[in-house]
C-alpha cells in the first residue's frame, strides 16, 4: 500500500487495520440477520421480518483508502450472502487485489468477490446498468458521485453514495502552533 499509494507506514497500517476491523464485525453478522418476529402486534396480527442477501451487488471506491473503503463494502456485503463486485481505483489497485487473492486463500469461493478494473465511466456505466447488479455503494467525488446515484436509483438500484468527504480540523485560538 505505501509503495503504490505513497503512503507514510503508519497510515498504510491504519488503513488497514479500520478494514480489518469492519471485516471481524461482518463475522458476527449471521446473528443481526435472524430477522424479528412479534406475535400479537395487534389484534390478530403477527409482524415477522426476513433478511435476505440481494444477489450481486457492487462497490466503486476511491484512491486514497484502497484497503480500508473495499474491505468496508465487500465484508458485510459477503457476510451477509451477496457476491460482490469491486472496482477500485485505477491509481492503486494492487492492494484490493491482493485483498481477493487472500480472501481465496482463506476458502472464499471463486465468484464471490470479483474485481473489474478501467478509469473512466466505462466500467462504473457498465456497473450501474447490469440489471443483475442489485446494489451499488459508491465513495468518491460529488460528480460522479450525483451521477452514479441519479442513473442507479432509475434503475431500481439500492444507492449509496459517500461524496467529496473531507477530513475538517479546526484550529482554536488558544492551540500550541509549535507543536
Amino acid at each position: 500500500l505505501s509503495s503504490e499509494h505513497g503512503k507514510v507506514l503508519a497510515d498504510s497500517r491504519g488503513d488497514l487495520q479500520r478494514g480489518l476491523e469492519v471485516i471481524e464485525f461482518s463475522c458476527g453478522i449471521p446473528h443481526l440477520l435472524k430477522g424479528e418476529y412479534t406475535q400479537g402486534a395487534g389484534p390478530g396480527i403477527d409482524v415477522y421480518s426476513a433478511r435476505q442477501p440481494l444477489g450481486v451487488v457492487a462497490g466503486i471506491t476511491p484512491f486514497n483508502f484502497p484497503a480500508m473503503i473495499p474491505m468496508w463494502m465487500f465484508g458485510p456485503a459477503i457476510a451477509c450472502g451477496n457476491a460482490f463486485i469491486l472496482k477500485p481505483s485505477e491509481r492503486d489497485p494492487s492492494v484490493p487485489l491482493r485483498l481477493a487473492e487472500l480472501m481465496l486463500e482463506a476458502g472464499l469461493p471463486p465468484g464471490v468477490l470479483n474485481l473489474v478494473f478501467g478509469a473512466g465511466s466505462e466500467v462504473g456505466s457498465a456497473i450501474v446498468e447490469d440489471p443483475r447488479v442489485r446494489a451499488l455503494s459508491f465513495t468518491g467525488s460529488n460528480d460522479v458521485g450525483v451521477a452514479l446515484y441519479a442513473r442507479a436509483a432509475a434503475a431500481g438500484k439500492k444507492v449509496q453514495c459517500e461524496m467529496g468527504g473531507k477530513n475538517p480540523i479546526l484550529v482554536l485560538e488558544d492551540a500550541d502552533l509549535s507543536m
